[in-house]
């Protein structure tokens, strides 16, 4: 049996190709959205956000024979939790990681993190469109949010947590673009136009996070855009291919 970190559509999509195989799973997911996709496909799933210890109690109890993270690339502390559980119940840790996409671009600038991030953009002002989702919105929202010659455009997922996030945070309504994707080249170009932005801010999610689309819409469009890179975390046993996420399972699990 095999503990399996979820959330994204490729994660779901690999989910299934283990169960197929007759590698049983248990997906752990944090939003009820996510385990909805999952268990319509026949995954098995539990919700709740994990620490190491929690992680670690459940591989225990459950019996789990191995780890695959599969995990968004910016989910960084369920990945570090998940390593450090895998290391302390001494079973096989494996890392699907969507591939990482190179762009290069003169409006195009990468910075580390989500705060260097903000402050840049507070430094540029202008109509700011933040891509990044709820997460993080503290973030940005206290640097822009109020700031002269700036407007903060908010484009996230319409969940009410959400818009109440947005309330406290002080982004009114018409800043707030409450959608849910994917979207097209076309789609993110017209969001752009319709809201007159200067500015776009992403994170490097790989080509299944559709980081491309937007790009290429925001740079056609003459829009400055700030990258935010992955973080640099220490994976072990790292693919991006399902097949080899599988065979080095059954190479761990000794064919089992």
């Amino acid at each position: 049996m095999i503990l399996f970190l979820a959330g994204t559509s490729d994660a779901r999509e690999l989910a299934v190709e283990l169960n197929k195989t007759g590698l049983e799973v248990l997906a752990t997911v944090v939003t009820e959205s996510a385990a909805k996709s999952l268990q319509e496909a026949g995954i098995n799933t539990q919700i709740g956000r994990l620490t190491a210890e929690d992680m670690s109690e459940l591989i225990a109890e459950k019996g789990f024979q191995a780890v695959v993270d599969a995990s968004h690339p910016f989910a960084e502390e369920a990945s570090k939790n998940a390593i450090e559980a895998a290391k302390e119940a001494d079973v096989p840790y494996i890392r699907y990681e969507r591939e990482s996409q190179k762009f290069h671009d003169d409006k195009l600038i990468i910075v580390h993190d989500y705060e260097e991030a903000a402050k840049l953009a507070a430094k540029k002002r202008g109509v700011i469109m933040l891509t990044t989702g709820s997460k993080t919105l503290e973030i940005f929202s206290k640097e822009l949010v109020g700031l002269e010659d700036t407007r903060l455009i908010a484009r996230m997922l319409p969940r009410i947590d959400n818009m109440e996030k947005c309330a406290q945070l002080g982004v009114e309504q018409k800043n707030i673009v409450a959608i849910q994707g994917p979207f097209s080249k076309e789609l993110n170009k017209a969001l752009y136009n319709q809201y007159g932005v200067t500015l776009m801010i992403t994170k490097e999610s790989g080509k299944v996070g559709s980081v491309d689309e937007k790009l290429e819409a925001a740079l056609e469009c003459g829009i400055e855009t700030i990258m935010i890179a992955r973080p640099d975390v220490n994976y072990q046993n790292v693919y991006s291919s399902f097949t080899d996420i599988i065979t080095n399972l059954n190479k761990q699990l000794g064919g089992k």
